[in-house]
């Protein structure tokens, strides 16, 4: 039996609803101190690089139709890359985590039975979606998308209709450090996009939609997250909700936003679980993490993520970089050694890297100068290991 392959258009609906984010208007939030202009020169630079990133990792997935986590044996070898299946299975739990804290949080602010309550009922609607499955979603998709699309539209104009400026924090961040916090929401879901990509019937056209519609409708996240923070004066989202006069619409937005986000967090998480061990079945192990996800929402707060997503551009930029150099410029493969120390070398020099340029004020933000330090030097090592 010929197994299903999803289109562009199912591609796209993913990865709109990855977009359409709590945690995406929360990040624009904090662009406000910078202006509207240059606040939104910094989302628009900073999402053309984290995407342009994704697309190229979704790309090697989609051609060599693996996972995200199968890809980086290329590079790091079969036991090499389960430094970085084990990485990315533990920021996709603390990103369930954070996703429905978050969500919970919010939407017990416009209707209040608990937090608590609520993070229960947002990790049951998730593993709902776990069990209907990546390739049964189009229909649910579809549905919930466009509900999503028609709320997000209306928030938007009810906040830029106000045309009132309120005053806001002196206390900006540079240009440089704004357009780092937009690279990495798209950074973020490097190691999960070639999970989707791998199941595409065109590969390219499938990888190019994503990294497109995600590009898009980012950007516009964190554009309603800036705006309603200068034109409402606000920084809770549930109560740029309130003041918009969206209570209702404002809960299915944050609700169903929520649960079509953490779906591909933990579905991933599962995903990235079957490169840990053949024993391991993707759904059932997705189905546990959104469970641990769930309680650790619960038990601890969760409230300032940035630590959280520079710690992801520091271990997932130089990573994706050695597999960008590798698959499209040095044509290689290590799938089949066990460990290829030299690439794993190469990763540590580029999160190092990556460290300490968060030290220094660059304009472009320090995930494209780490990327590129880091593919200059995995190409000067292929070519003096070449010469000798």
């Amino acid at each position: 039996m010929e197994e299903r392959r999803t289109s562009v258009f199912e591609n796209g609906l993913i990865w709109f609803g990855a977009a359409v984010s709590i945690a995406e208007i929360l990040t624009g939030t904090y662009f406000a101190p910078l202006g509207l202009k240059s606040g939104l020169l910094a989302i628009l630079v900073g999402h053309i690089i984290g995407c342009t990133m994704l697309f190229l990792a979704g790309l090697i997935g989609g051609k060599v139709r693996k996972s995200a986590m199968e890809t980086t044996k290329l590079s790091f070898g079969s036991k090499g890359a389960l430094l970085f299946s084990a990485l990315n299975v533990i920021q996709l739990v603390g990103w369930t985590a954070i996703m429905i804290f978050d969500g919970a949080l919010a939407v017990n602010g416009i209707v209040d039975i608990g937090s608590k309550i609520w993070c229960v009922l947002i990790g049951a609607l998730i593993i709902v979606w776990i069990l209907i499955g990546i390739k049964n979603l189009g229909k649910v998709n579809t549905v919930a998308m466009s509900a999503l699309f028609v709320l997000t539209v209306v928030l938007c104009f009810v906040i830029f209709g106000k045309g009132a400026l309120h005053s806001i924090s002196d206390e900006a961040m540079s240009f440089g450090a704004a357009v780092e916090l937009s690279v990495a929401m798209p950074l973020s879901w490097l190691p999960l996009i070639s999970d989707y990509t791998r199941e595409a019937k065109e590969p390219v056209k499938a990888t190019a939609a994503s990294a497109i519609v995600y590009g898009i409708v980012s950007c516009w996240m964190y554009f309603i997250g800036m705006g309603a923070a200068i034109f409402t004066g606000e920084y809770d989202i549930a109560q740029i909700m309130v003041k918009a006069g969206l209570s209702i619409a404002g809960l299915l937005i944050l609700v169903f936003s929520t649960v079509t986000t953490t779906f591909l967090d933990a579905y991933s998480a599962g995903i990235s679980s079957e490169s840990l061990s053949g024993r391991i079945n993707g759904k059932w192990a997705a189905i546990v993490v959104a469970v641990i996800g769930t309680a650790t929402a619960i038990l601890f707060p969760l409230d300032n993520i940035t630590g959280f997503l520079y710690f992801i551009g520091s271990v997932f930029a130089p990573m994706i970089a050695i597999l960008i150099a590798d698959f499209f410029i040095l044509k290689r493969d290590s799938s089949g050694s066990a460990f290829n120390f030299t690439n794993l070398l190469i990763w540590l020099v580029g999160f190092i890297a990556y460290r300490l340029l968060m030290g220094v004020d660059i304009i472009v933000g320090n995930t494209l100068p780490d990327m590129v330090i880091t593919v200059i030097l995995c190409l000067a090592v292929a070519k003096v290991s070449k010469k000798a």
